[in-house]
């Protein structure tokens, strides 16, 4: 099969073991396109973690789980130096950690102190960790998918504005429809009494050459002038809201950095070419616009005050900024 249809069978197995997620999967596909890590929020219970375990059990790739905790050290996550002894004499050897994988789950990212934060930080941007001041690159497919709770903030530590930045997309689980709460309850019930995992054993899985295919194609999608100012001119409205409009000036403390242009960039690519399209439209742009930007934006005192969240802040932000000609 082509990369598309590789790409396609993915996510249509994907869907076979999440219900009433079809946004969800579509921005984890988009997510693996574009070469980007992910954050996953919302209340227990919306599978995340099944998300994470239904990609992987679809794609040929090794899933690594690291449970977040206040105790963790960075060792126990990139790996450390380690004491052999041959031959009478002593070396030192590198252990991998569990960050040495192609899907990471990084499950409650939000209960890791600060050192732990930072060895992750270098591992999303740089593809690699220094240990001993050695440094030993990641594999090829690396993927952070981070999982975390918004209500509960005991015993957490509120990631950084820059490890923010790292996560290409901030995707938000709601509370499926009924219809598909039913759909839900009858998976799991035909899971239990097949006593199988998440994932059909039948489905083939998805070799990493077809990702690496699909990303070059995604590549080669053609980004007009037109759409590159609009891109440019959203970001400057979250920077500069004054120009826009009186309403997002109150609501906007902090803008969206360049590194969210790119994000922005590569994600309506993956969108267009996901459509089935070689160039990308406005409309692919503001698909792609609430999670790319969603934890790029810092709101002011006053947004807090009033209710308004990130998304209503960006909705309001997409109709007060025109298409460029």
């Amino acid at each position: 099969m082509n990369p598309r249809e590789a790409i396609q069978a993915l996510a249509r197995q994907m869907e076979s073991s999440i219900k009433g997620q079809g946004e969800l999967i579509q921005q984890v596909v988009i997510g693996l396109l574009a070469n980007g890590h992910l954050l996953l929020e919302s209340l227990p219970g919306l599978a995340k973690t099944r998300t994470v375990r239904a990609l992987a059990a679809s794609l040929d790739a090794d899933m690594r789980r690291i449970q977040f905790t206040p105790d963790l050290l960075p060792a126990d996550v990139t790996g450390t130096d380690m004491l052999y002894q041959e031959g009478g004499k002593n070396s030192f050897r590198f252990q991998a950690g569990p960050l040495f994988g192609n899907l990471i789950l990084a499950d409650e990212i939000n209960r890791a102190p600060a050192k732990v934060q930072s060895a992750l930080l270098e591992a999303m941007e740089e593809r690699q960790v220094s240990v001993g001041g050695v440094t030993h690159a990641l594999p090829d497919l690396f993927m952070v998918l981070a999982t975390q709770n918004p209500i509960e903030q005991e015993g957490t530590y509120p990631l950084p504005e820059a490890q923010m930045d790292r996560f290409v997309m901030k995707v938000v689980l709601d509370y499926p429809a009924p219809d598909d709460e039913r759909a839900v309850l009858q998976l799991v019930r035909g899971e239990e009494q097949a006593k199988r995992g998440a994932a059909n054993a039948a489905d083939e899985r998805i070799p990493q050459e077809a990702v690496f295919s699909a990303r070059e194609e995604v590549h080669a999608v053609y980004v007009s002038e037109a759409i590159e100012r609009y891109i440019v001119d959203l970001l400057g409205a979250t920077r500069f809201p004054k120009k826009y409009d009186d309403t997002l000036a109150k609501w906007i403390s902090v803008g969206a950095s360049p590194r969210g242009g790119i994000a922005l960039d590569r994600t309506a690519r993956a969108h267009a070419w996901l459509a089935g399209r070689d160039h990308v439209t406005p409309d692919d742009v503001r698909a792609m616009l609430l999670p790319v930007l969603r934890h790029r934006i810092a709101l002011s005192y006053d947004a807090h005050a009033d209710g308004i969240d990130a998304d209503e802040v960006l909705k309001k932000l997409v109709a007060v900024v025109a298409v460029p000609a």
